[in-house]
């Protein structure tokens, strides 16, 4: 395994945020809604966002607008009665579930069900929303695509962080100890600047490095200096990585080490390269997107 370094920075005793009542908190976070394995986590994921911080959930529930059409063998689109019946009838019954769930829980919500494309929907909903909460799970990909691809649009055409719970069920919990992802790459610095508010509620923050050769840098110490001006005290741990030959051992590494500090979520930059090169050359984004046991909060 590579070197690893350490270094820590105490905690400022005043910050800026302090005097103005504000501390960058979510205060409203949308719950992308879907009947699939991990709607119940990331319910309780915004739940536990939610009371932390006092925050309002909003529930959105799109069904596409290519849901209610078919096509016949000549290229003819048509659309059956039965099939929309089949959608109102599923609309209802995951709409009755989560008012269900929610009217007995101590927090403020609302559910709104639209129809048209799934991406556009939720970049829409979120741009007033301080985060969005969505999933890895399977879409139904004959008619919204794959799940990465609709991932990857949430990522790149919304400003809003995305909150991805981990594998196996594990919701968010904004209290346990939260690592940040650090490349020294602008979309490392959104990332950070946008979760401010949740590694304040943090019990402990620690910052992994892997350090590879970029044209542009940020140091370090900048980064632990940043959130000691929030009040954070933050522990930097540096992995030195050949980015070439060592390049896929990196999400390994960053879940390692998650799973090393008990981490309640990860904060890290997305698609520091354009989505084609992700795609043809690999890439930590898509790889932590397939797939992760800690829950990744990414924006870039």
């Amino acid at each position: 395994m590579a070197d690893q370094n350490q270094l820590e920075l105490e905690r400022a005793p005043v910050t800026s945020d302090d005097v103005h009542g504000f501390d960058g908190s979510p205060k409203t976070i949308l719950v992308h809604i879907q009947d699939d394995e991990t709607l119940d986590v990331r319910i309780e994921t915004a739940l536990s966002l939610a009371r932390s911080f006092s925050a309002h959930v909003e529930c959105l529930h799109v069904t596409p607008s290519q849901a209610y059409v078919a096509y016949d063998s000549l290229g003819g689109v048509f659309v059956m009665p039965d099939v929309i019946k089949a959608i109102e009838e599923g609309e209802a019954e995951i709409r009755s579930k989560i008012e269900s769930k929610l009217a007995n829980e101590d927090v403020n919500w609302n559910y709104n069900q639209v129809t048209g494309d799934v991406a556009s929907q939720l970049i829409s909903r979120a741009a007033l929303a301080d985060l969005l909460v969505t999933s890895r799970a399977p879409i139904r990909a004959d008619f919204v695509g794959s799940t990465i691809g609709l991932l990857g649009d949430l990522i790149c055409r919304s400003r809003t962080p995305v909150l991805i719970p981990g594998d196996g069920g594990r919701p968010c919990d904004p209290t346990k100890a939260a690592l940040i992802a650090w490349d020294g790459s602008y979309e490392a610095a959104n990332a950070v600047r946008s979760s401010i508010g949740m590694l304040k509620r943090a019990s402990s923050v620690h910052v992994l490095q892997i350090v590879e050769e970029k044209a542009e840098f940020f140091p370090s110490t900048r980064l632990l200096e940043y959130l000691s001006q929030h009040g954070i005290h933050a522990e930097l741990t540096i992995e030195n990585v050949d980015a070439v030959e060592y390049a896929d051992l990196i999400p390994e590494i960053l879940v390692t080490r998650a799973k090393g500090v008990n981490a309640g979520y990860m904060v890290m930059g997305g698609y520091n390269h354009s989505r084609l090169g992700e795609f043809v050359f690999g890439g930590v984004t898509r790889t932590m997107l397939s797939a992760s046991p800690v829950p990744i909060l990414i924006v870039r």
